[in-house]
């Protein structure tokens, strides 16, 4: 192979710059999303594995996060809703018996 059929030209090679990508433009923060489900229902219906999961989904969410300003809310409202789920369930009335 000789050198003079190469169609490439070294001196027009740039190198690739990613299109920047506005902050709200982001996709959805899911982690962050499921630990507020998860919060909530821990809260609501005293599961003490779904509160569990809350703070695992927020811990995650928080580690991955990608825009400070809007992350941050959600992943402190689920880090609470778990929290108050976890206050609820273990230091909270204990759920009534069922009737027989």
């Amino acid at each position: 192979m000789s050198q003079s059929s190469d169609p490439r030209q070294p001196s027009a090679a740039r190198p690739f710059k990613p299109p920047a990508v506005l902050p709200q433009d982001l996709p959805v923060d899911y982690s962050g999303f499921i630990a507020v489900v998860f919060g909530v229902a821990g809260v609501m219906f005293r599961y003490k594995l779904s509160s569990w999961l809350a703070i695992i989904f927020s811990v995650q969410s928080f580690a991955n996060m990608k825009n400070m300003e809007n992350d941050l809310k959600q992943i402190s409202m689920g880090m609470m809703f778990a929290i108050m789920g976890l206050v609820t369930n273990y230091f909270g009335p204990n759920r009534p018996a069922p009737q027989k």
